[in-house]
């Protein structure tokens, strides 16, 4: 059985930790088994391409490296600032997270 993780695609999270501590972005994937999210603008590495069909002069580029979910935070709708989540059942009776510092639903 795998655990449910507090980060989702397309979620906007804080970096809490590490060398991109304070940073934003929205996670573009999620790595479950590895624990793992590649956040837009955040963890930037370099990568030593050769020449190909996509790049054809090769050389150094720029991307986003995955970085551990234990290290990102999400960031509460109404405030802006780093949030714990939460789930609770809606009206409708299905399960929904929510934002522990201000109640409001997480979409």
């Amino acid at each position: 059985m795998r655990k449910k993780l507090h980060i989702k695609k397309g979620d906007t999270v804080v970096v809490i930790s590490g060398e991109s501590k304070g940073q934003k972005g929205k996670v573009l994937e999620v790595m479950a088994e590895k624990q793992r999210a590649i956040v837009e603008g955040v963890n930037m590495v370099s990568k030593h391409t050769k020449p190909n069909a996509e790049h054809p002069q090769g050389g150094i580029l720029k991307q986003e490296a995955p970085i551990h979910i234990s290290n990102l935070m999400n960031v509460d709708p109404s405030s802006g600032k780093p949030t714990r989540i939460g789930r609770r059942l809606n009206d409708k009776g299905k399960l929904v997270r929510y934002s522990k510092k201000s109640g409001e639903e997480i979409k």
